[in-house]
């Protein structure tokens, strides 16, 4: 469907430089009463692909809790659209619309675009602008919360946890913040609250110094794939230590203000990202008297490999997002 061209009103209207975000344009109804909102821009950065974000809300009447899903693919690869390869995205989609939570996926810089912590800064921004446009996108605002898998559930969990007092918001980001970067980020709709209520991370980092010694499992043979946390980094942690602290959600987990609810579900035999970085972040939300279940899924690899029941693990962690969100308060 084309566009009409602006009128003498809206031109009139119009300020220089544009914003950088678009509105929310008129949802796409489906025969089932599900509402999407394909391809909206949330945030742009000259010289950058614009960020987007599609939303899902389930049929009937809203606003509606919504779940910010964020994907994975090592901060080097990934698409909003596609969940892992053994979580079928209708399975993953379906689950949440059924659940009465609308459903809101995001695209974010990738890290050979702009090193940590560019990421986090477009998934805040991504939050800031569901708040910002909630009555046009039909969600209650003040009912969030983060899922994401591998450096999906990495960023999610920073989500949950950073807040403006954490690092600094400094111009050049070294102004002596506790961490010496900014990390809310300016994004997009520029100010706002960005706290979440729940959280549920699937096999994240969340401790880069700690995974530094971690040997990364074999590339198939002429694959050129750069290391993920120097991709993420823009240097080795031995050569910014500091940076992969402030890159790390275990950095956060004892803030002045206790965290949200965390579900960390975790294959016990994954060679990329091993169970023990979700044992660390349980530990420490624990510690911070914080609400942290965590599920380990038996002999399964990374991405759930090997795991014969992936609708199980779905479901619960719906469920869990659905218990805090309020979904059909």
């Amino acid at each position: 469907m084309t566009q009409s061209p602006p009128t003498a009103f809206d031109i009139a209207d119009m300020t220089w430089p544009p914003p950088p975000y678009q509105p929310p344009v008129p949802p796409v109804t489906a025969a089932d009463g599900v509402r999407r909102f394909d391809g909206i821009t949330y945030a742009t950065t000259p010289g950058y692909r614009p960020r987007l974000l599609d939303v899902q809300l389930p049929a009937g009447e809203g606003p509606f809790p919504a779940v910010v899903w964020i994907h994975g693919g090592g901060w080097l690869d990934g698409d909003r659209r596609y969940p892992p390869p053994t979580v079928p995205a209708a399975l993953l989609h379906g689950t949440v619309l059924a659940a009465g939570l609308a459903l809101v996926s995001v695209d974010y810089r990738h890290s050979l675009e702009a090193p940590f912590p560019a990421q986090l800064h477009d998934v805040k921004a991504a939050i800031r602008y569901v708040r910002a446009f909630a009555g046009d996108l039909g969600i209650d605002p003040e009912r969030i919360g983060v899922w994401g898998e591998s450096a999906g559930g990495h960023l999610a969990a920073l989500a949950g946890l950073v807040g403006p007092a954490d690092g600094t918001d400094g111009a050049d980001g070294t102004d002596g913040g506790a961490v010496g970067v900014a990390l809310e980020g300016t994004q997009g709709v520029g100010s706002g609250e960005t706290g979440v209520l729940a959280v549920v991370d699937w096999y994240g980092v969340s401790d880069l110094v700690a995974l530094a010694d971690h040997p990364m499992p074999p590339m198939p043979s002429g694959a050129e794939f750069p290391d993920p946390y120097e991709a993420l980094l823009g240097a080795s942690v031995a050569e910014r230590p500091d940076l992969a602290r402030a890159a790390s959600p275990v950095t956060y987990a004892g803030g002045p203000t206790p965290p949200p609810p965390f579900l960390l579900v975790h294959g016990t035999r994954d060679g990329l990202v091993p169970y023990s970085q979700s044992e660390v972040l349980a530990a420490a939300l624990k510690g911070a008297g914080g609400e942290v279940t965590l599920h380990p899924v038996d002999g399964a690899d990374h991405i759930f490999l090997g795991s014969p029941d992936i609708a199980s693990i779905v479901e619960e962690s719906v469920a869990f997002l659905a218990r805090h969100l309020g979904a059909g308060a």
